[in-house]
């Protein structure tokens, strides 16, 4: 069976169980163990729910009182967990379904085992390229970028381009370099670095400098676009995942987008931010585009880069890197560049969202927010990620209402990376969600999907118990940036629909907001941090339609 049809086929079967439902309808959702958050963050509690024709909340119903008749029709859910859809405030949507579909080498733990798997799938695979990413050297314990000659050794008979798993670096072979005609006498382009050995490139290409293999790699046809979708929604909605904010949305994300929709098979929301300010005035013309699909779709904002990634030293620092002497990182645009593309994007009405990790990077955003504040009031300015800013910065978020989207699930996997890279007295602001609360910003949680998995259940144990998986280290790192289990929570909910203008909508169970909601297998508040990180969606509900359910 072709790939997309076997990726279709579930979603017939869903389409096909939902039609057992009368199709909006006044609908009674009756006896859970119903919970979410107010807009001011307190916890509500209710054990039924009325869903209207429009797939909206008309009525929260409380224990004891009674239930209306008019319904027509209810399930009655056995007392189980009922919770507002978790919004992802910061993911890459096809970016997780092209993982899906490719080569993912996130679980290797050795560059031997990572070129075992890429032998073993390009076997396989008869692709004229072989694509894929997930690699961290920083995991495989590499202490150096892998290498062409070691990948040519696995592959060498077509070109090879792995991306990292932050996205900010890619590993290329030599047939792949010498399709982008890449030689000793290529320069660094602005914003890129071109790691080399001998004065040669060496294999990998750092931020700006990717474009020079990417720009050779056939583009997914429309039919591998739609496949990517439905693959990435399926496994958000497995998640409880059930709105994201895609960060980066390029032409061909949204023709795919709108593909989807026309065909009734768009069930997720996507909050776009656009890849830049060509491709927001390609889709929005004079501005965002209005709600579509019943609040299903909508660029609203415009992506920027300030700067890498801290795993490939790409971020950009005030002070060296303490394991690299003499490398600040790299700054994407100067000054006058990005405050330049704030202001173009911000008098369209586009809200900004600009990538910023390094101290310095937060910074110069923080600066242009400054400029701009006393011409465009309340415009919500997001900063992607502000992982590491220096704590004399920290209170200028709050002064004008600057919203950090940040992942928790970064600093998990980067806190030994990152007291490598900074050293230990220069971490005061790093990955500092408590501090970002006390100095009045907003704070909206995502994953980065797919650099990290998009489980936002991993996620909000991060947030308040510093710690990973295996529950180290023991007391949390930088556990005074820890934040309450409910202000988790709220940065998967409410936090991150106000960060993507979309708090009247999604983001809690109150009248009139969208009927998103999951029933879990167990009570996330009461749960220990193992056992919330543990917990499992039986059924995943948008609109006020289930659209996914566990087998």
């Amino acid at each position: 069976m072709h790939l997309l049809a076997r990726l279709l086929t579930p979603f017939m079967a869903l389409a096909a169980m939902a039609l057992a439902l009368p199709a909006r309808a006044d609908a009674l959702i009756d006896n859970v163990n119903g919970m979410t958050l107010d807009e001011k963050g307190q916890v509500v509690r209710f054990t039924g729910l009325m869903i209207n024709r429009e797939g909206k909340i008309s009525l929260i119903l409380k224990s004891g009182e009674r239930r209306p008749k008019k319904a027509d029709w209810k399930l009655d859910m056995g007392g189980k967990t009922l919770v507002p859809g978790m919004i992802d405030a910061h993911g890459h949507v096809m970016g997780l379904g092209a993982q899906l579909l490719r080569l993912d080498l996130s679980e290797t733990n050795s560059l031997d085992e990572a070129l075992a798997k890429i032998r073993t799938y390009a076997a396989s695979n008869p692709n004229k390229w072989i694509l894929g990413g997930g690699w961290n050297q920083e995991r495989w314990k590499l202490g150096r970028f892998p290498t062409a000659a070691e990948l040519d050794a696995a592959v060498s008979d077509r070109p090879v381009w792995l991306e990292r798993v932050d996205g900010h670096a890619g590993w290329a072979n030599s047939r792949a370099i010498a399709a982008g005609n890449v030689t000793a006498a290529t320069k660094d382009p602005n914003g890129g670095r071109i790691e080399r050995a001998d004065g040669k490139p060496a294999g990998v290409f750092v931020d700006g400098a990717m474009a020079l293999i990417t720009r050779n790699i056939p583009a997914p046809t429309p039919r591998e676009q739609n496949a990517a979708f439905l693959a990435a929604q399926e496994k958000l909605f497995s998640l409880g995942v059930t709105t994201a904010a895609d960060m980066g949305t390029s032409l061909a994300d949204w023709m795919t987008y709108r593909r989807m929709g026309d065909l009734g098979l768009l069930k997720m929301r996507i909050l776009s931010y656009a890849s830049g300010i060509d491709t927001a005035l390609a889709v929005g013309g004079q501005g965002p585009t209005p709600w579509l699909y019943a609040d299903r779709l909508r660029m609203g904002g415009i992506k920027l880069y300030a700067d890498g990634a801290l795993g490939s030293r790409g971020a950009w620092l005030k002070a060296d890197y303490a394991d690299a002497p003499g490398n600040k990182g790299l700054p994407f645009l100067n000054d006058d560049q990005l405050l330049n593309m704030m202001i173009r994007g911000s008098m369209d009405g586009f809200q900004i969202a600009v990538h910023a990790i390094g101290d310095r990077a937060n910074q110069q955003v923080l600066d242009a927010i400054e400029v701009l504040s006393d011409t465009y009031k309340d415009r919500r300015w997001r900063i992607e990620h502000a992982q590491i800013v220096d704590p004399k910065d920290l209170p200028r978020f709050g002064k004008f209402g600057t919203i950090a989207s940040m992942q928790p699930v970064h600093q998990t996997s980067d806190m030994h990376m990152a007291e490598a890279r900074l050293g230990a007295a220069r971490l005061g602001g790093a990955y500092a969600w408590r501090s970002m609360l006390q100095n009045g910003a907003r704070l909206a949680f995502g994953s980065d999907f797919p650099v990290e998995s998009p489980d936002p259940w991993a996620g909000w144990a991060a947030s308040f118990t510093r710690q990973d998986a295996s529950g180290q280290p023991f007391g949390g790192w930088r556990p005074e940036e820890a934040v309450t289990r409910e202000q988790g929570w709220a940065g998967f909910t409410i936090g991150a629909a106000y960060a993507g203008m979309a708090e009247d909508r999604i983001g809690r169970i109150a009248l009139g907001m969208r009927a998103d909601f999951l029933i879990l297998d167990r009570d996330p508040l009461l749960a220990s941090p193992g056992d919330l990180r543990a917990t499992k969606v039986i059924e995943t509900w948008v609109g006020g339609d289930r659209v996914w359910q566990r087998k």
